[in-house]
């Protein structure tokens, strides 16, 4: 009981476990931030990551908090093809694959994303890319403070803002300490966490669910969500996959564990990661149908997953969604963190404003970048804005940036007026969908006009680019 609101955890065992795990990972953050001792290993681990821990960062950082908790309401506003939906962002990471062996053949020594479309296209479509990439950033980072503060706030009566506080506090903490030496590290443990945790929690409610009586409920009270043409339902399965799409192919944050990770290691990495991620939006799906027939009152639907977890596990299940929660909202925010304040110092920083590259103060403006994106995001977060809101209008700003990512990898003649106009028309159009059509075809209808514009302009490609100029 917490100012007369009923929670799931007392909020006295909440803090207390808000507070062991933030000690911890601070705690290995430190332990493993101190094999940090160049640029090089702040920024990309010393590029020499291997299977197990490439897989392990690759999976706990895809498992955010919007897992957790916007897989559950896909599948109760849009029933088995919810579900199956917010799977298909796997399918980024599989894609993303045989992009991370190209990625390491073309840019041996790159550093972001950033220096690919600077590079690859040039001014104009990098400076593009930046603002589309830290648009995406921020929404993600946004999302997933608020995101924590109010699964805080269900599960143990610990104020929205409070949790917001302290889990952001805790990772910029950490990352600090080691950078991507210390997001690895902690992500490795994050991730075996998350993935038992998960499915624990998922087979349980399995277990003590009738399926039989699920389903006749569902057929009776809410036949649309086992309807497998439900129109609305196959557009977001669609959307979304193109969205996963755009969010891995564009974002330093995988670039960066490409480069991290050993050239052998990382095609198999990613693709495990694929795998191990797959089920679990299955899982938290299902535990937010079984609401209904459990007879679970969800007055948030954000808050579905954690709600049936407690209703059908009592203390025992409210404490593994906490720290499922707490992890996979630790593992994707340091991730952030690193991954932007590396392309913010690369690229605006040292290409743009020509800072110095002097080791000892080029690690000290990634500090303070870092604590940056943490107050900014602390600040947005004061909003309290809708988590599907804030997440799916960065939704066409990456689509869009699909088709230019894969021609520039793999056509020698894809050219930075047509990766300009498919991102700029892509993201037009894709936000004009949002707001007239719905965000369930954002992302679709800009994925699908960049990729015209691509190939519109093959028949008008005469340049041929010279893949030595990537070796910078």
């Amino acid at each position: 009981m917490s100012d007369g609101v009923i929670t799931l955890l007392d909020p006295r065992l909440g803090w207390a476990l808000l507070c062991l795990f933030g000690l911890l990972w601070v705690f290995l953050g430190w332990y493993w931030g101190r094999r940090a001792s160049s640029v090089d290993d702040f920024l990309l681990a010393g590029r020499k990551v291997g299977l197990a821990l490439g897989t392990a960062t690759a999976m706990a950082t895809w498992v955010t908090s919007n897992t957790v908790m916007l897989a559950p309401v896909f599948a109760l506003e849009k029933g088995l093809w919810g579900m199956v939906a917010y799977s298909t962002a796997s399918f980024g990471l599989f894609l993303f694959a045989p992009l991370s062996r190209r990625i390491r053949t073309l840019m041996p020594e790159g550093h972001t994303s950033g220096d690919f479309m600077r590079l690859r296209y040039g001014k104009w479509a990098w400076y593009l890319f930046l603002v589309i990439s830290m648009v995406y950033s921020v929404a993600w980072l946004v999302s997933m403070g608020t995101a924590g503060g109010k699964l805080m706030e269900t599960l143990a009566g610990i104020p929205y803002f409070h949790g917001v506080t302290s889990i952001l506090l805790v990772c910029v903490i950490y990352t600090l300490f080691g950078g991507m030496y210390a997001v690895i590290g902690t992500d490795f443990i994050q991730s075996a966490i998350i993935l038992a945790g998960v499915l624990l929690v998922g087979s349980l409610v399995v277990i003590r669910t009738d399926l039989r009586a699920l389903y006749d409920t569902m057929a009776v009270e809410q036949p649309s969500l086992i309807n497998a043409l439900m129109p609305v339902a196959l557009l977001s399965l669609f959307n979304n996959m193109f969205f996963g799409f755009g969010e891995v192919f564009h974002n330093n944050v995988w670039w960066s564990r490409a480069h991290a990770m050993r050239a052998e290691v990382a095609p198999r990495a990613f693709f495990l990661s694929g795998l191990l991620w797959f089920p679990i939006p299955i899982a938290a799906g299902f535990i937010a149908l079984s609401a209904t027939s459990l007879g679970v009152n969800v007055i948030d639907p954000n808050t579905v997953g954690p709600l049936v977890a407690g209703q059908v596990l009592g203390k025992v299940g409210a404490v593994l969604v906490f720290v499922v929660v707490f992890c996979s909202l630790a593992s994707s925010i340091d991730s952030l963190l690193a991954a932007t304040s590396d392309l913010l110092l690369q690229d605006l920083g040292k290409k743009i404003l020509g800072i110095s590259s002097e080791p000892s103060r080029f690690r000290l403006y990634s500090k303070f970048i870092i604590i940056l994106l943490g107050f900014l995001t602390w600040v947005l977060c004061a909003l309290e804005m809708d988590l599907l809101q804030i997440l799916f209008l960065s939704g066409p700003l990456v689509a869009s940036a699909i088709w230019p990512i894969i021609a520039g990898l793999y056509w020698n003649r894809a050219h930075w007026l047509a990766a300009v106009l498919a991102m700029l028309l892509g993201s037009a159009l894709g936000l004009w969908a949002y707001f007239q059509i719905g965000w369930y075809t954002a992302s679709l209808i800009s994925s699908v006009v960049s990729m015209a514009v691509i190939f519109v302009s093959v028949p008008f490609c005469r340049q041929t680019f010279d893949w030595k100029k990537l070796h910078e």
